[in-house]
């Protein structure tokens, strides 16, 4: 009957099966869900919502699954995410073994979802991947991409196990037909949110061409920089991505030239990626400050802690210094943007002002050293911490005579030593020029 309705080939009946809404496969996976709902809530990471396979425990007491914490953690936060007490420098965490032979102990005893399912839904998994292979078409892309975001880890790993990866790698790369390339690179996406090895995985199965292929322009740019955001969490894969001679270029022009959702996919991308300290000089290399100044200038507030990002390095806050219009444009953030924009914007104006006299006035003939005074009383504390600090800069440079003497230190400096203008401000004793970035209140 099966071959009568939908056609003799058992392939087409399996793709039938396999992307019907109705049938076992939607079953299947209100059973997972259904026995999902039934974990206890402490056996959930508070971060991630999923069951913790390796549980620690924070400073502040509570318990989060270690990869969960650790992104939080290596993304500069230094608060509990649950209590949002502050932290230690560098959070110790500890292995909660009693929590983790719990949960190792329930799920060992409860029914397994799998299990209950029928054999028959497995083997059309199992045979809809042996038939899979290059080129394809929708209709097998569309059954993949559903098993792939079915919500089931073994799904994914089952695709990623069967050799799928690389087939839906070689979709990717096939700009010529975008319909098969959108659903290609949505599969691979959802891959990549199984975790660490998945990412590692696919960059070395050879994702990472195809992505940077896929950034230069067309209906898939935005879905392609979402996919690189994804496979930058790991930190490897940072240096990977930003040693392509293309990758980050193509996400500066992206952020350019783009629309208003690949533009901010593309901020995404680099914020990610910013986080490796030499991904901050190719960023700026590849003319990524202009394109981030005129997007903050719009009100991205990712724009402005990308620049933040960027400001961390000398080349940064070089090419940051040369534009017209950056302080205005930051200023604009300061007076009119949502909290976080305006923490963000305030450590931004620090990094580039703090040893620059010239730049520092400016900010002063800017009206942001008015701005920051008001800032200081704001009732967010970083808010408040960053505007004190950034006015504590401006307020050095104001004074004729301050300035002065400034001027004739660096000037001796540079007679004795051979100083680095950069590094000057700290070296003169007492005047207390910058601020490290570690000292400035704002996160990654």
């Amino acid at each position: 009957m099966a071959g009568e309705r939908f056609g003799s080939s058992p392939l087409s009946w399996l793709l039938h099966a396999a992307a019907e809404p109705g049938g076992h496969r939607r079953r299947r996976i209100e059973r997972e869900r259904e026995m999902e709902m039934q974990l206890p809530d402490d056996f959930r990471c508070p971060i991630s919502l999923e069951v913790m396979t390796d549980p620690v425990i924070l400073s502040s007491g509570h318990t989060f699954d270690r990869a969960s914490i650790q992104r939080w953690l290596d993304a500069g936060n230094r608060t509990c995410p649950v209590t949002k007490v502050p932290l230690p420098p560098s959070p110790s965490l500890i292995p909660n073994y009693a929590l983790r032979s719990l949960i190792s102990s329930y799920l060992a005893n409860r029914p397994s979802a799998v299990a209950s399912s029928s054999s028959d839904e497995d083997h059309l998994d199992s045979f809809l991947l042996s038939r899979f292979s290059f080129p394809s078409d929708a209709p097998t892309l569309s059954a993949v991409l559903r098993l792939a975001q079915s919500g089931s880890a073994a799904s994914r790993r089952l695709v990623a196990d069967s050799g799928g990866t690389s087939v839906l790698i070689r979709h990717a790369d096939a700009p010529d037909r975008p319909d098969l390339q959108d659903l290609a690179l949505r599969a691979l996406l959802h891959i990549s949110l199984d975790g660490d090895d998945a990412r590692l995985g696919l960059l070395a199965e050879g994702a990472l061409e195809p992505i940077v292929s896929a950034l230069r322009g067309g209906p898939v740019a935005a879905l392609a920089a979402t996919f690189l955001t994804s496979l930058a969490v790991v930190d490897v894969n940072k240096a990977t991505i930003g040693a392509h001679p293309a990758a980050i270029p193509s996400l500066a022009a992206l952020l350019s030239d783009g629309d208003g959702r690949q533009r901010r996919e593309a901020a995404t991308a680099l914020h990610e990626l910013c986080k490796f300290a030499e991904n901050r000089r190719r960023a700026v290399r590849a003319g990524a400050v202009a394109a981030l100044i005129s997007f903050a200038s719009e009100g991205s507030e990712r724009a402005v802690r990308v620049l933040g990002l960027l400001a961390k390095c000398r080349e940064g806050k070089e090419e940051m210094r040369k534009r017209i219009g950056f302080l205005r444009a930051l200023a604009v953030v300061v007076k009119t943007g949502n909290p976080r924009g305006v923490e963000h914007a305030l450590v931004v104006l620090n990094l580039v002002c703090s040893d620059s006299k010239e730049m520092a006035l400016e900010a002063i003939g800017e009206g942001i050293l008015d701005l920051c005074s008001v800032l200081a009383g704001d009732m967010n504390q970083k808010i408040g911490k960053n505007a004190m600090e950034l006015a504590r800069s401006l307020r050095i440079f104001s004074s004729p005579c301050i300035s002065a003497n400034i001027a004739e230190l660096a000037k001796l400096g540079d007679r004795i030593g051979g100083v680095d203008p950069t590094e000057r401000a700290d070296q003169i004793d007492g005047v207390g020029l910058t601020k490290h970035d570690d000292q400035i209140d704002g996160s990654d």
